[in-house]
């Protein structure tokens, strides 16, 4: 007992007590997007017949190189029972579960979303390589020892909470600065929003605000992500001041694109930082149980000896962004946009039901659910849910070599009218017998503006490019395709 005692004191942060409450209920809340994500769409994209199975994946990669339960066994059954499971605990943990258990039961319940989050992503290849992954895995590793409702928040959980906060703003800055010279020029914004991977329903009025204020939105966000994260580490009230100015140019950036979970991730870590005490009191608790804070110094000297890769990466001119430097995603480096695209392309793919290609032939349009297609179609927002597939599509457009190992399978599956595939699309022109033949075109886009879209109607204007891929059909056998 005396060993407990003396470990409360320095070990505990009861103030902070609010601040885990919301991070770990928002948190859990994320694992649920994710996991529901991958129940939806998981088999279509990865799944016995998916774009990428990774059941071919695991087959020719060790688990020691990609750790997942999926090495065991891959089938569609067991990678969707694993989705829905890890969705029900999530939503479980949300509605408070984890806090109505023993500790030691509640640590098992972060460690199951964690090991079956990571088993998606260590197989999910070309669909799973984003750094929102990365992020959620290591912020669900930590939140294995944040503790619950029987403990005082872990002070030294906290500090690596807000170490992963600090390199995910700090290393987005970074490599901004570091990379395009519109980034120190203040002028990306003229272009991002326009040509970021999906855009919002409110992208095209963000777009179309004063040249001036986009460099004001360019030069707030150089002071978020290059001065203020270092304000994290100060006393109180300074860490908390931080982490409120580093929710609010987040919140920013979610009323102007889809980033999937990444914007709302940065914003649940933030709540690290905050100190409620002054509001709500400070609440008391029990001594901290030994064994809880020996595991908590273990795991805290683990991510102190992997974050030498991280931290050395961030000091380098040749800075990485969304690298793991392990297997198991912990401790990784982030970025975005270290680069702006200027000129938005688009793929857009078309059927057609008749035997013969002829300059006449009538092709009809696939619609994507998040991407740009229809000129007329607003802009949804999906985020923080994951359209994977969308995403690859933008991908895609930016060069061929993007569309390698999956494409083609898209290609088929479409001719085909495969059921999984369609639904993760948002129209399927072909309801009853599917297409003879497919082909992808090329176009620009671009928001229209403000005097055009009073006279048409329309948030986009498309050009056309070139043809990205020739009419196609299916051949002899299911699944294979041969130009037309």
């Amino acid at each position: 007992m005396a060993a407990m005692e003396w470990f409360t004191p320095w070990f505990s942060a009861p103030g902070y007590e609010m601040g885990r409450l919301i991070l770990q209920r928002a948190l859990a809340a994320v694992y649920l997007v994710a996991f529901f994500s991958a129940a939806m769409q998981f088999r279509a994209l990865l799944g016995d017949r998916g774009l990428v199975p990774a059941a071919a994946f695991v087959r020719r990669v060790s688990f020691r190189a990609s750790p997942s339960l999926f090495h065991w066994r891959c089938g569609d059954r067991v990678t969707g029972a694993c989705a829905w499971a890890g969705a029900v605990l999530a939503a479980a943990v949300v509605a408070g579960a984890a806090d109505a258990v023993p500790l030691w039961a509640s640590m098992v319940m972060w460690a199951l979303l964690w090991i079956l989050y990571l088993s998606f992503v260590n197989v999910g290849q070309i669909f799973y390589s984003f750094g929102w992954e990365s992020l959620l895995l290591e912020a669900g590793f930590l939140a294995i020892f944040l503790g619950n409702a029987e403990t005082a928040p872990p002070v030294l959980t906290l500090w690596l909470m807000r170490w992963l906060l600090f390199r995910v703003e700090f290393g987005a800055g970074l490599i901004k600065w570091r990379g395009d010279e519109c980034w120190r020029k203040l002028t990306c914004l003229y272009y991002h929003h326009e040509t970021q991977p999906m855009p919002g329903p409110l992208s095209w009025y963000f777009h179309h605000l004063p040249k001036r204020l986009h460099r004001v939105e360019v030069a707030a966000n150089h002071v978020a992500q290059l001065i203020v994260p270092f304000g994290l580490f100060c006393p109180q009230p300074v860490a908390t001041v931080a982490a409120g100015l580093i929710i609010v140019t987040q919140l920013w950036l979610v009323l102007s694109g889809n980033f999937s979970w990444l914007n709302w991730l940065t914003i649940v870590l933030a709540f690290a930082a905050v100190d409620t005490s002054a509001l709500t009191g400070t609440p008391s608790y029990g001594p901290t149980p030994l064994w809880f804070a020996v595991v908590v110094c273990v795991a805290t000297a683990l991510i102190v000896v992997l974050s030498y890769w991280p931290a050395r990466n961030l000091l380098s001119r040749t800075q990485q962004m969304n690298r793991s430097f392990n297997s198991l995603h912990l401790v990784n480096t982030y970025g975005a946009f270290g680069s702006v695209t200027r000129v938005r392309q688009e793929i857009v793919i078309e059927g057609t039901d008749e035997d013969r290609i002829t300059p006449d032939t009538v092709w009809r349009e696939y619609e994507f659910k998040g991407k740009p297609g229809n000129v007329h179609r607003l802009p949804r927002q999906f985020a923080p849910y994951h359209l994977r597939l969308d995403w690859q599509m933008w991908f895609a457009a930016l060069s061929p070599a993007y569309t390698r190992g999956w494409f083609e399978p898209f290609i088929s599956r479409l001719l085909d009218n495969d059921r999984a595939t369609l639904r993760l699309l948002h129209t399927n022109p072909f309801p009853e017998q599917p297409p003879t033949h497919v082909r992808a075109l090329l176009y620009r886009y671009r928001f229209t503006t403000r005097e055009e879209r009073r006279e048409t109607g329309a948030w986009w204007h498309r050009t056309f490019v070139r043809e990205f891929l020739p009419p196609v059909a299916l051949s002899g056998e299911r699944g294979d395709r041969r130009p037309r």
